[in-house]
């Protein structure tokens, strides 16, 4: 499975793929995987937010 379309089943952009075997241990490693990739995601729109808002209304 590619990796764009892993993070979009992650972020709920896409359906699960039905014919792929689910497992306790999968559910457990695809919802780490969720949380961190949220986390990222929030991250680096703080980033952008400090280093190119914040700058706009100070100017």
């Amino acid at each position: 499975m590619g990796i764009l379309k892993q993070m979009a089943e992650y972020l709920y952009l896409r359906k699960k793929d039905p014919n792929e075997p689910r497992t306790q241990w999968m559910k457990y490693m695809h919802g780490m995987n969720r949380i961190s990739l949220i986390m990222f995601i929030i991250a680096i729109l703080i980033i952008i937010f400090k280093l190119v808002i914040l700058p706009l209304f100070k100017g």
